[in-house]
């Protein structure tokens, strides 16, 4: 295995969340960055500038793709772009995609990213990279190790917006619980207010319940009032609990044996996370190890929103795996009028 190996790199999209990118890519002596692709060639310039990467800039990607051939692409594009652009960049021989979470708008969309990445063999991740935040990494070993004994229940906390937020305390959970997939959701939304994130449209608040098929309980809120920790997980074991925030920092915890005990506080920079992410997927790429935030994880963690959105639309409880189901729930709800307030003395269309 060459661990000295060189890897061209393709930016697709040049801006702020490519910056958060360019750190993790400046810090890999392995990673040379030879083009920069954004329909604004002042935001690709300022990229170039800001990191001395002296890329070459397009404003088409394809064209860039078909001159370039890179051997990486980091896609860092609003979400209904996602899908198009890596199965671009499949079809173009590249060979590993970081792409920005979440996955696509829809769960079709979903699966057929992760059906493209199967059949191509380019390997794509997501930017869950909060994976590699040192405190994270401290509560998987300590929930390993049996030190607050066996997890029974979540309380998982997000900002507003299920789908693009929600996806990172998901994931959380699931790496607390060595990736154990969901077995049934319920959920509601509150959509009296709708949000638009990277041109998908969302609720303000949703809430609702997970269970999973270790039968740990988790209660989830996203947005809104009320909420003990604004985005992370408490993790209640038998023995003791957790409390960390989306970035790793430990907030509490206690063993319920050992009231001494206190938890360690570890906070990595945002830009170190990055760095983490990038280099492990580079990692994988020579290896050929499932990456710690592959598209299966993400596709997990997305299955569970769109879970929720269907029990909204059903009014019921949704058994995994999801079936049946191929858009947003929640845009075609929004599409048909099921959020509409009711008029003063009639009933809701």
């Amino acid at each position: 295995m060459n661990t000295n190996a060189t890897f061209r790199v393709a930016f697709i999209g040049c801006g702020k969340r490519a910056h958060e990118h360019a750190h993790g890519v400046k810090a890999d002596g392995r990673l040379e960055v030879v083009a920069l692709a954004d329909i604004s060639e002042d935001s690709a310039n300022a990229l170039n500038e800001a990191f001395g990467f002296g890329a070459a800039v397009y404003t088409d990607y394809r064209r860039m793709l078909d001159e370039v051939k890179p051997d990486i692409a980091i896609i860092c594009l609003w979400t209904p772009l996602h899908l198009p652009v890596f199965r671009d960049c499949a079809e173009a021989g590249v060979r590993a995609v970081l792409s920005e979470k979440p996955m696509a708008p829809g769960w079709g969309e979903c699966l057929e990213m992760a059906r493209i990445a199967e059949e191509t063999g380019c390997q794509l991740t997501f930017s869950l990279q909060r994976r590699f935040a040192r405190g994270n990494q401290t509560v998987r070993r300590l929930i390993r190790e049996g030190r607050i004994g066996r997890v029974v229940r979540m309380d998982l906390y997000s900002p507003p917006n299920l789908l693009d937020c929600g996806i990172h305390t998901f994931d959380q959970a699931m790496s607390f619980m060595d990736e154990t997939p969901a077995k049934w959701v319920l959920g509601a939304v509150d959509a009296s207010e709708t949000l638009n994130w990277f041109n998908v449209p969302s609720e303000s608040v949703a809430a609702g319940l997970v269970v999973f098929r270790n039968g740990v309980r988790a209660n989830i809120q996203a947005g809104g009032p009320d909420m003990d920790i604004w985005g992370g997980v408490r993790v209640i074991g038998t023995e003791g609990f957790l409390e960390v925030m989306w970035d790793g920092e430990i907030k509490g915890g206690a063993v319920y044996a050992d009231p001494s005990w206190k938890p360690e506080v570890e906070v990595t920079p945002h830009a170190e996370q990055m760095a983490g992410y990038v280099r492990h997927a580079v990692d994988c790429l020579i290896s050929g190890e499932e990456p710690e935030v592959s598209y299966k994880k993400a596709l997990r963690a997305s299955e569970i929103i769109y879970a929720f959105y269907e029990s909204v639309r059903r009014n019921a409880r949704v058994e995994l795996p999801l079936e049946g189901v191929t858009d947003n729930p929640f845009i075609t709800m929004l599409q048909e009028g099921r959020f509409t307030a009711p008029a003063e003395g009639g009933k809701s269309s």
